[in-house]
């Protein structure tokens, strides 16, 4: 599928270790919608529609990718200046025990800073990630069906996250006990340490980008510079991409991720116990990431068959044009079972773009910009712009129209998803085309 008589050990290492990235790196940004309310009524003795708790929900979605937002643009710089290899490593060991520490948290402050540290990883990961690959697999094809399927194990990451929740729940009493008590929220968020250790064993056998690696040795490699990505041949890429790329996360964060506290207000809910909510929402949960899967894997199906990069996207962005405002307007005040089907195709919709940026961007920047370029569209526009619509979400949501809180939130959800939609949609009549060979 991959083309695989083109594949080493060493190629399949590669495929592996960027994997476990792209896996962790949605695990450490999807476990919050769901341990973000038990944590929030531990450490802050805060009830789900107060104020407090409003405020604290949306300091929690949009901090941290802030924060994330402004190292990874450093760390993309970083990647250019010192390569693909080291910073990829670095970055992965840096959220995985960031993960550790914010499960022993004490109070929401500490919470909060090492969700900061975590992001920082991860938002270093992804740009290092995307640009070792591009490079490592020069050939048009080959390279497309490697970036879309490893991608598509950020989906897996989903999957994981949810299943690790829920085991959590079910099976508290194994784990030790924390701060005296056995908290699921905690062992969800420790269980982020877990991509360390394939890491470390692997780590040995990797190498660097050759196309950066022979450019670097050769003194021919250029200084990156972020003014670069503004010169004449690169500046209505930049723009464009932060305007789409912050699109594509204003959908995630400002509505598919409230659906976890969304889904305790559905009627046939009513009076069953918490522990059982919880369960009905990792349930919700799992279909999102279900769908968010699906969607991956018709992006890297059709990344090698539809040439315009314009009518790939479309293919996602179109239908959602539509099915985000039935399904936060309509859905969410049914059923579970029609608010599962909803937000399963919701997931594939929005989920697949993310894969198609992965694609799309190590082609319209050289590779002394690469690294650079990439973190900008992904860290400037996606994690800093598109993260606050979580923040916007939650503020709407104290004046919206709505029975309840959650009935407030899938109203304020509605009105930023489908924003969201309107504007990318809008923006990609001016994406450009980029070459089928990388830039030098």
């Amino acid at each position: 599928m991959l083309g695989m008589r083109k594949f080493t050990l060493v190629h399949w290492l590669i495929c592996l270790v960027a994997s476990i990235g792209f896996a962790f790196d949605i695990y450490e940004i999807l476990v919050l919608p769901l341990i973000v309310g038990p944590a929030l009524g531990e450490l802050g003795g805060l009830k789900p529609g107060t104020p407090a708790y409003l405020d604290w929900v949306g300091w929690l979605f949009f901090v941290p990718a802030f924060a994330g937002g402004i190292f990874g643009m450093i760390g993309g710089y970083l990647t250019d200046l010192w390569g693909r290899r080291r910073v990829l490593v670095w970055s992965i060991l840096i959220y995985a025990f960031s993960a550790l520490a914010a499960g022993y948290a004490t109070s929401l402050e500490q919470l909060l800073f090492f969700r900061c540290t975590t992001f920082i990883g991860v938002c270093v990961e992804f740009v290092a990630a995307v640009a070792w690959l591009a490079e490592l697999f020069p050939e048009e094809q080959l390279r497309e069906k490697v970036l879309g399927y490893t991608q598509a194990f950020s989906s897996i990451g989903g999957l994981l996250v949810t299943g690790a929740y829920y085991i959590a729940i079910t099976n508290a009493n194994w784990f030790p006990a924390i701060h005296g008590a056995h908290a699921p929220w905690r062992y969800t968020l420790i269980s982020g340490l877990l991509p360390a250790i394939p890491l470390m064993l692997i780590r040995p056998f990797l190498p660097e980008s050759p196309a950066w690696a022979e450019k670097k040795a050769a003194g021919t490699l250029k200084r990156p510079s972020f003014m670069g990505l503004f010169q004449a041949q690169y500046s209505r890429t930049t723009w464009v991409t932060m305007i789409m790329y912050a699109a594509s996360y204003a959908a995630a964060f400002g509505a598919i991720q409230q659906i976890p506290r969304i889904v305790p207000g559905l009627q046939e809910l009513g009076g069953m116990a918490p522990p059982l909510v919880q369960k009905v929402v990792s349930g919700v949960q799992l279909w999102q990431e279900m769908g968010g899967l699906v969607g991956r894997v018709i992006l890297a199906v059709l990344a090698t068959m539809i040439v315009s990069r314009r009518l790939l996207i479309r293919v996602f962005q179109i239908p959602g044009l539509f099915v985000v405002p039935w399904v936060f307007f309509v859905a969410s005040g049914t059923d579970v079972q029609t608010l599962k089907w909803g937000i399963a195709i919701v997931g594939l919709l929005t989920v697949a773009q993310f894969s198609f940026w992965g694609n799309y961007l190590p082609r319209v920047y050289p590779t002394h910009l690469r690294g650079t370029g990439e973190s900008f569209a992904a860290n400037i526009g996606g994690r800093m712009l598109g993260t606050s619509a979580a923040l916007l979400t939650t503020q709407l949501a104290k004046t919206a129209p709505g029975a309840g809180p959650a009935a407030k939130l899938a109203y304020a959800a509605a009105l930023v998803g489908t924003a969201a939609y309107v504007i990318g949609f809008a923006a990609s009549f001016f994406l450009p085309e980029p070459p089928k060979e990388l830039p030098e």
